[in-house]
């Protein structure tokens, strides 16, 4: 080997450690930043398992009591699965609740647990829908239509055609009415139920060409 090439791995050499000297605190730094966030991503994704496994458990033992007999129990089931926060299993606790709680005469229960449903909650529109059902029951049905204002979907729109009818505005509920039957299909058995409640209010039902 020339003198030269031994002068030119020398100098390579040099700045290869000049190099790692100026930027090797970076270097490690780097990788143990990226390091740390493998072992940080796989530690958050166990911790949720651990924790959508802790929530199914605790959902399990909710339903269990709220199929039982005691409401009162099944209640606090429900009210310490929320705690850990609202997820999904604690939203579809809350719509078993009320249900069970209707079934067993306790509507104005029923309607307090539908209506502590967050606003952001996933499940909200259920459950606003089964209060809506609630109030009209219980004789209140402007409640029933404000609540159900910013709502269009079929199911929202019939029950609040309902209230508007218990409120004595029927001509705003066969609006109400008809907007439901333009997204049902034809076939539904919704949309034979919600014509029948415009006929009643008053309207007719759109002919199969007026309605596609």
């Amino acid at each position: 080997m020339a003198i030269d090439d031994l002068l030119d791995e020398h100098e390579q050499s040099e700045r290869v450690r000049t190099w790692l000297k100026n930027n090797g605190a970076g270097l490690l730094g780097g990788i143990a930043l990226g390091l740390a966030l493998i072992f940080g991503w796989k530690w958050w994704g166990q911790h949720r398992e651990q924790q959508a496994q802790a929530g199914h458990g605790d959902y399990t033992a909710a339903v269990k009591a709220i199929a039982g007999t005691d409401l009162k129990a099944a209640q606090d089931k429900v009210v310490a699965l929320r705690k850990q926060g609202d997820s999904v299993y604690a939203q579809l606790a809350v719509l078993q609740l009320a249900q069970a709680q209707v079934k067993a005469g306790q509507a104005d229960a029923a309607l307090a647990t539908l209506k502590s449903m967050p606003a952001e909650a996933a499940m909200k529109p259920y459950a606003d829908l089964h209060a809506a059902r609630l109030l009209n029951d219980a004789g209140k049905p402007e409640d029933a239509i404000k609540l159900l204002s910013a709502y269009d979907s079929a199911l929202a729109l019939e029950v609040r055609g309902d209230a508007l009818v218990l409120a004595g505005k029927r001509e705003q509920a066969r609006d109400s009415y008809l907007k439901a039957l333009t997204s049902l299909d034809v076939a539904s058995p919704q949309r034979r139920l919600v014509e029948v409640k415009l006929t009643n209010a008053g309207g007719t039902p759109p002919g199969p060409a007026e309605s596609i």
